[in-house]
């Protein structure tokens, strides 16, 4: 499923950014990776309009993260069956979900926990190493970029990310309210990643990302709203909720390099201080330190 990217243009982040930076396109992935295939299973299990699953469908299927099989030809029905780029989604999807049942206590219906088939029991994924099988933080990580890497190439472009100017009208599922505001967000992803390389001041944010001044002054805002950033004098520091949030940006990260090449090079190199080795990041089971694969989590 590998997609070769053309030289000089988005990188890998930007394309990841594009595919995923939708609240609605993870719900779909997430219920996909738990048994859903056909429209009704979907229309079923989320609060989502008829025109707006229809469009994600599609959308996914051209994303390659679904693939369309018919069933049933009198009339003609189609399910849709994730690809192997959709299934290796679900550690970024469990980590998001771990991340918003923590750290987003306010959700109108509280997220459920997640249970490891394998062990029986509720479980939290640990982000480790998959060289020397150590619990990997942020702190034990060094980050540079690689030779498609830099904040230009790694934003979408309009054409990757039609949703955000396309729909813009329709409702939200407000299943991962804070997560949508850094994935979802082409700003807010790349002003985390900075955050997390040590960039503190507005200024260095916006030197460093190019970005806007209005658009940087509301992301800073909402994190800081968030409580994931924290405004110290004139320096913005991650709050332990922010800290948190690094399981979700390194397998996302993880999953774009894997899934999008550009002739260049990898967009990000991760070094894991701790054996020397490029990061390489698996999640594994807290409670029985087996490392699951999507289809042995369910959700109680």
């Amino acid at each position: 499923m590998l997609t070769e990217l053309p030289a000089g243009g988005v990188n890998a982040v930007g394309r990841m950014l594009g595919v995923l930076g939708d609240e609605w396109t993870m719900l779909i992935a997430q219920q996909a990776l738990l048994g859903a295939t056909r429209y009704g299973d979907f229309a079923a299990r989320l609060p989502i309009s008829h025109a707006v699953l229809t469009r994600r469908l599609n959308v996914m299927t051209d994303d390659g993260l679904l693939q369309r099989r018919t069933y049933q030809h009198k009339p003609p029905r189609s399910e849709y069956v994730l690809t192997q780029r959709g299934r290796a989604l679900w550690p970024v999807l469990a980590s998001i979900w771990a991340w918003e049942r923590r750290w987003v206590p306010d959700h109108a219906d509280p997220l459920p926990g997640m249970y490891h088939v394998a062990c029986g029991t509720e479980f939290t994924p640990v982000t480790q190493c998959r060289a020397c099988g150590t619990t990997v933080t942020e702190k034990d990580v060094v980050a540079q970029w690689g030779p498609s890497g830099s904040w230009p190439r790694s934003m979408p472009s309009e054409s990757t990310r039609r949703r955000s100017t396309t729909e813009r009208s329709e409702p939200r599922a407000g299943s991962f309210p804070q997560t949508t505001s850094i994935i979802g967000n082409r700003w807010g992803f790349a002003l985390m990643v900075a955050a997390f390389v040590g960039t503190s001041r507005f200024s260095d944010f916006r030197d460093q990302l190019g970005a806007p001044p209005g658009s940087l002054a509301d992301r800073l805002q909402i994190f800081s709203t968030n409580d994931v950033l924290v405004l110290s004098g004139e320096r913005y520091r991650l709050t332990e909720k922010g800290r948190a949030v690094f399981p979700i940006l390194v397998t996302a990260l993880q999953w774009a390099q894997r899934n999008f090449h550009a002739p260049e090079g990898p967009a990000v190199e991760l070094t894991h201080t701790g054996c020397g080795h490029p990061l390489d990041v698996t999640l594994a089971c807290d409670q029985c330190t087996g490392v699951p694969r999507g289809r042995e989590i369910r959700t109680k």
